[in-house]
């Protein structure tokens, strides 16, 4: 499939990164000074309109950190070798971590102001009203300015320095591949690609290339991964005193504590769905031992490509029959050179959606290699965009949802394009591989995901204590085969996987928040399935509220109780039904 595939221009960000970098900070250097000068304007009584003020050339500033911020980074992701790009990303960072230390100020004084003054204020900032309420929600974790400029500085050379370096360190590696009698040495993303190979051998080659690699690096990651844990517990617990690991996030996401112990305590209630829907798929494909090498086994002898052409068509036509505003916005991301999908030796591996500014088309970067997954992908990153877009009214400040409801949108993009092929699919063989796609994706977007948050709570509590790489590997291994069973058989190399999954390196327990899109999506789209066009105006709204709000108060209108078990098993209820549907189907 020869094709030449699109990539991003960056020039919308900056067109002379070193002329550019000195011109804005100069700019910064001038509005950060003038917000320092405000200092002692600050109190409790002082006027609403001045504090708005104030506010308002906070915004400003933060657009043109971001600014850079996204560039810095972007650029950095389309070759991870770049010398100069990473050169440039570390001086970004330097003098950013610079600017917002000397702001830091400006955050403490508001969660010192009593409550009475900060409602008057705040009345006139409607606009930052979010902000200033999760400022608030902080205090109570929240240091000294002095504590938090140490901090601040500490973590460009501390964490975001490892983080770097576990980016760097596995975007370098390649791997070797035996295909018809000849090593072939592979990208990650094109390894990945094999494990969807017809030929159970293959499959099987490209986990142990995987796994080969991953291990033989384990002491260097896996020493990176106890750092970061370390400096997790360190700021969070020791420092800021939050309860337990975990809940720096769900403080963070303002999710209570009770919804995520719902989430992960239902999944994991319900992992004998997707048990018997392995067993299910062993006996379709005819595999007399299903293994976990199996999991994303083909249904069709043949694997489908898709030109990036077609998979934009359907894409695209798929979001259009939802909602014709969702389809131009996501055509205006292509349209505009914001989608880098080539794959290419240093390029970042997976795929992500960047959304740098309320006013500014955001950037989306795929790894295209025409798998039928990577139509999925562009479908789940441009949700990701469009999401963004439609919050393009607030501020720079509130228009990023938490991450609970970050992944909305993007989950839902899949669901259409899911059920947009199976409408027009008539071959019941094609259908039936159609639906082995969505079940092996709620796998690994709902139970797997659940199951990382698992082992990272463990791990946390085991780093603190002492472990060793191999302990937390056998920790990994041990919820693994919990997850599948006794009926599917996981080899001991896999209790590497841990260390190939980069959310648990750089941002704790995220991935809960793929659990809870997925089944939050299960069901909103079976509620769009049964009201036709009328729901699309209330799913809309929820987009459009971007982060302006917490996620139990956006998805009140839709009547959404995020601390119900009931609600979280109500997304299963589609899950199981998909799985009685294979099952009726099969011969």
């Amino acid at each position: 499939m020869s094709q030449t595939l699109p990539s991003w221009n960056l020039q919308g960000l900056l067109r002379h990164p070193a002329k550019d970098f000195k011109r804005l900070t100069k700019d910064l250097e001038s509005r950060v000074s003038a917000v320092e000068a405000k200092r002692p304007k600050l109190t409790p009584g002082m006027p609403a309109d001045g504090f708005k003020a104030i506010w308002d050339q906070y915004e400003t500033i933060t657009e043109l950190m971001t600014t850079l911020r996204a560039f810095a980074f972007l650029w950095f992701s389309e070759n991870t070798k770049n010398q100069e790009a990473r050169a440039f990303d570390t001086q970004v960072r330097n003098q950013l971590t610079d600017f917002s230390n000397r702001l830091v100020f400006l955050d403490l004084w508001w969660q010192s102001v009593d409550p009475a003054n900060a409602a008057r204020l705040s009345s006139k900032a409607e606009r930052y009203r979010y902000h200033l309420d999760t400022l608030t929600r902080l205090k109570p974790h929240t240091l000294t300015e002095s504590e938090e400029r140490i901090l601040s500085i500490k973590n460009t050379t501390g964490r975001q320095a490892i983080e770097t370096l576990y980016g760097v360190t596995t975007n370098s590696f390649t791997f070797q591949l035996k295909l018809k009698g000849r090593t072939t040495r592979l990208t990650r993303e094109q390894l990945m690609g094999y494990v969807r190979h017809p030929l159970a051998s293959v499959r099987q080659g490209a986990y142990r290339a995987l796994f080969k690699v991953y291990g033989e690096q384990r002491d260097v990651l896996g020493e990176m991964y106890k750092s970061l844990v370390q400096d997790w517990g360190n700021e969070g617990l020791t420092l800021r005193h939050y309860s337990s690991p975990i809940a720096v996030r769900n403080i963070t996401n303002d999710v209570p504590e009770q919804a995520v112990d719902a989430l992960l305590t239902t999944c994991r209630k319900h992992a004998g769905i997707f048990q018997h829907y392995f067993q299910l798929k062993g006996r379709l494909l005819k595999i007399k031992k299903f293994q976990r090498y199996d999991l994303y086994a083909p249904y069709a002898g043949k694997k489908a490509k898709y030109s990036f052409s077609r998979a934009k068509s359907l894409v695209l036509e798929a979001y259009q029959a939802f909602s014709p505003q969702l389809a131009q916005l996501a055509k205006q991301v292509l349209d505009e050179g914001h989608l880098d999908a080539a794959v290419r030796p240093g390029k970042m591996g997976g795929a992500f959606c960047y959304s740098v500014l309320p006013t500014h088309t955001p950037y989306v970067l795929v790894n295209y290699t025409g798998e039928s997954r990577d139509v999925s992908t562009l479908a789940h990153e441009l949700g990701h965009a469009v999401h963004g877009m439609m919050a393009a009214k607030h501020s720079v400040l509130t228009f990023h949802s938490a991450l609970p409801l970050a992944e909305t949108a993007s989950i839902f993009g899949e669901h259409l394009l899911a059920d947009s092929l199976l409408q027009q699919e008539k071959n019941p063989k094609i259908k039936a591989g159609l639906l082995l796609n969505q079940l092996d994706d709620a796998y690994a977007t709902i139970l797997r995901q659940a199951y990382f948050v698992q082992f990272e709570k463990q791990a946390h509590q085991m780093v603190q204590q002492g472990a060793t790489i191999d302990e937390l590997a056998h920790t990994y291994l041990t919820l693994l085969r919990e997850q599948f069973g006794r009926h599917l058989h996981v080899e001991d190399e896999f209790k590497w996987e841990w260390l190939a999954i980069p959310h648990i390196f750089a941002s704790p327990f995220y991935c809960y928040a793929y659990s809870f899109g997925n089944l939050l999506v299960l069901s909103l789209f079976q509620r769009y399935q049964s009201e036709g066009p009328s729901f699309v105006p209330h799913y809309l709204q929820l987009l459009a509220g971007g982060g302006s709000a917490s996620p139990q108060d956006l998805l009140a209108p839709l009547k959404v109780d995020i601390n119900s078990m009931a609600f979280w098993q109500a997304g299963f209820k589609r899950i199981h039904t998909l799985v009685n549907e294979l099952e009726q189907s099969m011969p």
